[in-house]
């Protein structure tokens, strides 16, 4: 466990030592926040033109849903932008220990594959929540000014975390095939947008490779979570993936490690 948290800290920290870290924060805060400010202005929109047909049409105004109009489509939105800026995080993971040349030295430190799987992982999934801070300030005007569920953000966020977590798991195993970032980012991204999109073949197959294309779809278990419903076999199907993703970078690192 000691070794574990040792890499762990050593690769939470490299991220802070690049400028690359900086500008991704930043991307991310600016993304979230452009599309945190169209959701809400459209819902002020909204709100506004119901109240002016009310008073002219001397109806009471309709009861605008919050989390419906305003928290399920922002995070559907975190969940684009996580598409696009987490091969960005994973790409450096295991790829420039092998540029580097530093990876010699992991293997010959008394420290096992697992555990430099463990430390990397959870140093990418760190750094992702990191991210993820800003929007909890955006969205925390919302019970500033107004009166939203809770829930449904608390699962949002829950929702977000573990299918982030199966991106890095991914990300972090094409890292360790590859010795190039760059490589290593379109292959994480190609991985995951395979998985986002793989669904919808789900309305053009037949019955039953139809549901098993929709099964494996990354976004459709995300759905409920956006909605404030939190499904066991959702949470499953997350770790089941970040077990994948795990297991086949354990075993790369493995197979490199026995040829050194």
């Amino acid at each position: 466990m000691q070794a574990i948290t040792a890499l762990f800290r050593k690769e939470f920290k490299s991220y802070f030592y690049s400028p690359t870290a900086y500008v991704i924060l930043a991307l991310f805060t600016a993304l979230s926040g452009v599309f945190f400010y169209l959701i809400v202005s459209g819902f002020v929109e909204t709100a506004f033109m119901d109240q002016m047909r009310a008073a002219q049409y001397r109806m009471a105004p309709q009861t605008l849903n919050v989390n419906l109009m305003v928290i399920r489509p922002y995070f559907y939105n975190l969940a684009l932008i996580t598409l696009f800026i987490l091969p960005t995080i994973t790409m450096r993971l295991y790829a420039d220990e092998k540029r580097m040349g530093t990876v010699e030295l992991l293997y010959t430190v008394p420290i096992t594959p697992g555990q430099i799987i463990a430390g990397k992982f959870l140093a990418g999934l760190a750094f992702y929540i990191v991210l993820l801070i800003p929007t909890m300030l955006f969205q925390s005007l919302l019970f500033l000014y107004g009166s939203p569920e809770a829930w449904p953000v608390i699962s949002g966020y829950l929702g977000l975390i573990l299918m982030g977590a199966a991106y890095i798991s991914m990300g972090l195993f094409i890292s360790t095939t590859t010795e190039n970032q760059m490589i290593a980012a379109i292959g994480g991204f190609g991985l995951s947008l395979l998985l986002w999109v793989v669904g919808w073949g789900g309305q053009f197959a037949g019955p039953v490779l139809g549901e098993i294309l929709k099964y494996i779809s990354i976004i459709n278990h995300f759905e409920d979570f956006a909605q404030g419903v939190i499904d066991t076999s959702h949470v499953a199907y997350y770790v089941l993936f970040v077990s994948l993703g795990i297991y086949f970078s354990l075993k790369t690192v493995e197979s490199v490690k026995w040829r050194a």
